[in-house]
């Protein structure tokens, strides 16, 4: 045996070890928190195309010229959910009208992460439902999003987007 160990030994002999029921587990750590919004649908010129959205709905975006770190960044939760818009059971021209009046008021706020939840729709023919490849390709044609991926199950998952706004000069 080494010298501190003998060392170690003396100091602590008597002393008396705790009973394990004294010890009180750490509470596991409360997921933040995400504020739902709720934005009356108003009229709101837009340029968006529904072109091409008949295909499959992709599962992530980034804008060109971006870094591919950024979208990883997203992907892995780096970027905090700052607000969320809920478009489940809405038609394809209100659910329109709702996202673009969303991101207007998250550019405003100065946001810079949110989640679109559209739901997972499914079409008669097995693919991914109108709402869902919409707003996807809405949301790719929208110049303040740098990318969109995604989230994770607990805030959606294949039914929901996860979108980084592009940061506005104040």
């Amino acid at each position: 045996m080494s010298h501190a160990s003998d060392l170690f030994r003396q100091a602590m002999q008597d002393v008396t070890p705790l009973a394990p029921d004294d010890r009180i587990a750490p509470a596991p750590p409360r997921p933040a928190k995400v504020r739902t919004h709720t934005v009356a649908p108003l009229p709101i010129q837009d340029s968006w195309s529904d072109h091409g959205a008949e295909e499959l709905a992709a599962q992530e975006f980034l804008r060109s010229g971006l870094s591919r770190m950024t979208l990883r960044k997203l992907r892995r939760g780096q970027f905090p959910v700052q607000d969320q818009l809920d478009l489940h059971g809405l038609s394809s021209e209100g659910a329109r009208g709702l996202l673009a009046r969303f991101i207007a008021d998250a550019q405003q706020r100065q946001l810079r992460c949110v989640n679109i939840v559209h739901g997972k729709g499914r079409a008669p023919d097995g693919s991914d439902g109108l709402l869902k490849r919409l707003t996807r390709h809405w949301l790719s044609q929208h110049p303040l999003v740098l990318a969109w991926c995604e989230p994770s199950a607990a805030l959606g998952g294949g039914g929901a987007v996860l979108v980084l706004l592009k940061r506005t000069e104040t």
